[in-house]
This record gives structure tokens, C-alpha cells and sequence, in this order.
């Protein structure tokens, strides 16, 4: 049997929405149905803006009261903020609770770690790993250390908002939250809702996830260009490895004109992931 890498995650903010209408009340604003959220499971989902930009993307963990939501650290005082603007007469406590638990990931063992638990498979792709959110008087010893889950994140193609998209600046097509079990398109209405719907069904989502590999080291932040034109960014990088969301129609219009897909100057491969359940377009595009 293999043993995991168990490492604590020190950009992650956590959020408790406890109490009776804890359910109700994010059922109502996010992506995700939070009965989605088992036991032993984690859910994906995001709060998005009315625009359907995200605001912040979120693992969401039930608790015995209500649910835990695990997203980036910067935007967790914001996303309080918006939770207890939306509260209104719920009977609901929103709390930040970074101060009181860690956020665990552990991943590469035939089942998560004895200690540190009770642990959650991250449910947004094959592999990815567990998730746990011990208190801070519980902690058990760690193996690894952050660089090494994102080297792992990396290699799976699973973007992390922040790195790959900007918060409130990114739709949730651009980092594939379709894809990765993070928007339930038949629940109820929830903030951003129409949009959403309106490009899964129009099929306008042009922008998305791909894994990045370089002859050398990749840079985060360079642009990816085919021919002289920019098709997108790189985000998160490890060594030649690296996630970039690039517009996948002009992507494949290059290809198809032979032109070469390069980034700071060094020829690079752009594939997509083992998860996506979206394809390079047949009807390729060079407008905006």
C-alpha cells in the first residue's frame, strides 16, 4: 500500500455557513447544489457576480451544522461580506474560520492518510486526491509541502482561480467548472445563473483550460502567441509544465495554417486535459 503526501495549503481561506437554512441559503447563490456536498465528498462550486464572472470558486465540505467552504485566501473577507449581504432573514451563520482550521490535501496514496481526517475526495477530476480541515490543535505531520501539490495540480491540467483566471475577472467556462463537476445545471436559479446557461447552451465558450509543456522552463505570465497572435496566458507553472486558458478556436485555426504555437520564444504543446469533456473546434476561428 502507498502512503499519500499530505501537505497543508497555506493560500486557503475557510468559511462556515452553519444553522438550519445553511442548504437553502447556497442553494440560492451557488453554482453548485450543496446537497451535492456527502459524506466523504467534497462538492466544487463558485459565487459568481450577476455578470457571471466568478467571485471566488470554492470546495464545499458538510458539516454536522451546516457546510465548510474552502477557497483563496484573498478573496475570503470579501466572500463574507457577500454572503452576509445576501443573508437577510436566513437563519444562518456566516463565519470565517481560517483562524481555527487548516486545509489539508493529500494525493499519490491508494486511500487518504489514517490521521488528520475526517478526509473528502476532491471531487473535480480522477486523481486530484482528499481534502481535510482539522483544527489547529489537530494537525497531523505533513509530508510535502505546497509546491509539490501544485507540481501535482499542474500535471492533472486542474486550474485554481488566482493563478490561472483573475477573481471577478473570469467566467466559469474559462476554467472549466462545467467540466469539473462545478456548476449543476438543473438546480434552481442561483446569482449569474443566466449567463451561465445561455453559453453552455449557445455553446460561446471559446476560452478554456489546456496543459502547457516547454522545451524549457515555462514562465507564468508569458504570453502564448500563434504565429504574432496572442491565444492566451500562461498561470500556474511547475518546471516545463504549466496550465494556460487560451482561446482554443484561434489555437486550432494555427494549427491548421501551420503557424508555431510558442511562448517567450521557445516552441510549446498545447494538449488538452485527460478530464475535459470539451474538443478543439472543427470551425476554427481569427476574430474577436
Amino acid at each position: 500500500m502507498t502512503s499519500p503526501l499530505l501537505c497543508r495549503l497555506g493560500d486557503r481561506g475557510l468559511i462556515a455557513v452553519t444553522g438550519p437554512d445553511a442548504e437553502p441559503f447556497l442553494g440560492r447563490l451557488l453554482t453548485q447544489s450543496p446537497s451535492a456536498a456527502t459524506a466523504g465528498h467534497a462538492a466544487y462550486g463558485a459565487l459568481l457576480t450577476p455578470q457571471g464572472k466568478i467571485i471566488s470558486d470554492f470546495l464545499i465540505a458538510r458539516l454536522d451544522d451546516g457546510f465548510l467552504l474552502d477557497g483563496p485566501a484573498s478573496a475570503t473577507a470579501d466572500i463574507v461580506r457577500r454572503l452576509t449581504m445576501f443573508k437577510l432573514r436566513a437563519a444562518v451563520t456566516i463565519a470565517d474560520v481560517t483562524g481555527e482550521r487548516a486545509a489539508l490535501a493529500a494525493w499519490d496514496g491508494n486511500e487518504p492518510p489514517a490521521d488528520g481526517g475526517p478526509w473528502f475526495v476532491d471531487s473535480r477530476a480522477p486523481g486530484l486526491g482528499y481534502r481535510a480541515w482539522p483544527r489547529l490543535d489537530a494537525l497531523p505531520a505533513m509530508t510535502a509541502n505546497d509546491a509539490a501539490y501544485d507540481r501535482h495540480r499542474i500535471a492533472l491540467a486542474v486550474p485554481a482561480i488566482g493563478r490561472d483566471a483573475a477573481l471577478g475577472d473570469g467566467f466559469p467556462a474559462d476554467i472549466a467548472m462545467d467540466s469539473l463537476a462545478g456548476v449543476d445545471f438543473a438546480k434552481g436559479c442561483y446569482v449569474g445563473q443566466e449567463v451561465v446557461s445561455r453559453m453552455r447552451y449557445r455553446g460561446t465558450a471559446r476560452r478554456r483550460p489546456v496543459a502547457v509543456t516547454g522545451e524549457a522552463p515555462l514562465r507564468a505570465g508569458a504570453d502564448i502567441l500563434a504565429g504574432t497572435r496572442a491565444v492566451g496566458a500562461i498561470g500556474s507553472v511547475a518546471d516545463r509544465r504549466g496550465i494556460a486558458i487560451v482561446r482554443l478556436d484561434r489555437v486550432a485555426a494555427a494549427r491548421a495554417a501551420g503557424e508555431p504555437i510558442t511562448a517567450d520564444g521557445q516552441p510549446v504543446s498545447l494538449d488538452l486535459p485527460a478530464w475535459a469533456d470539451y474538443g478543439w473546434p472543427e470551425n476554427t476561428s481569427t476574430d474577436d
